[in-house]
């Protein structure tokens, strides 16, 4: 492999590896590449893998893989990131658009702080009965760029993510393409709680952009929150998402936080071994 320059970046615990490829300088398949870098511990590690393309009706196009190689149709805090990379490098200005799978995407960077308008929510489905686990759960759906399933509980703590998130995210009424899936505690009418397991890492993530709109619109649209609200994730900071209209026709969805640069790096071939 040719000497590769990356940029490692995080977003509120989201952590992603950003490479430029508008010049198409990848000389081994993204799915490969993005499975082998995204390894914890005996690679870079990461969430996902996120490449800056070339766009005709864009900035720029954002490629998010997932750690296991899958491709995703968007990522809320992935996009976050792009934003402050592409705004660090020149490629686009601090009131930009960028192209994803979802749809075009437009964000807003104010030096770490980056805000983001998502996708138009869409497929809001309420009271859903699923056997998981043993157990009968209410589950609630909606696409934010992505699929979510929400629930809500009392006790975040005591939720089993890791099974429970698997299991749903596996069940059959969210197939072919799986769902994410996050747990919520209102707080009060302006704060939410979440966790969530992210499809695609497998696993409970320290933060999910795309899960964070998904839960305080379904909230929204429950009657249990109003705009703004905060949502704290699991790395301990605060995502603000707000919006207008009602559900479930939503109009001016944003959401926005802090966009951490770690470091930056040339990757070796060892990273691929």
């Amino acid at each position: 492999m040719n000497k590769l320059s990356f940029v490692k970046m995080s977003g509120s615990g989201n952590d992603f590896i950003m490479i430029d490829n508008r010049g198409g300088r990848l000389d081994i398949e993204p799915r490969a590449l993005a499975e082998r870098l995204c390894r914890r511990r005996i690679s870079v590690g990461a969430d996902g893998l996120i490449l800056v393309e070339p766009s005709s009706v864009a900035d720029f196009r954002m490629r998010i893989l997932n750690a296991d190689g899958s491709e995703a149709e968007m990522c809320g805090n992935g996009g976050r990131c792009v934003a402050r990379f592409a705004e660090m490098l020149g490629i686009a200005g601090p009131h930009m658009a960028f192209e994803t799978l979802a749809g075009i995407i437009r964000a807003e960077v104010d030096g770490s702080r980056v805000k983001l308008q998502t996708s138009q929510p869409q497929g809001i489905r309420l009271h859903q009965s699923i056997e998981a686990d043993g157990d009968m759960h209410e589950i609630h759906s909606i696409n934010t760029g992505v699929p979510h399933a929400v629930l809500f509980c009392a006790d975040l703590e005591a939720v089993p993510v890791r099974t429970l998130g698997r299991t749903i995210r596996l069940h059959p009424a969210f197939q072919p393409a799986g769902t994410n899936v996050d747990f919520v505690t209102v707080l009060d009418r302006h704060t939410l709680a979440i966790r969530t397991y992210e499809r695609g890492v497998e696993d409970e993530t320290l933060a999910c952009g795309t899960g964070t709109v998904a839960s305080t619109l379904v909230a929204a649209t429950l009657g249990m929150v109003s705009s703004p609200v905060q949502v704290k994730v699991r790395s301990g900071e605060t995502l603000t998402v707000s919006f207008t209209g009602k559900g479930p026709e939503y109009q001016e969805v944003f959401f926005e936080g802090e966009v951490r640069l770690v470091y930056q790096g040339e990757l070796m071939a060892e990273a691929l071994k």
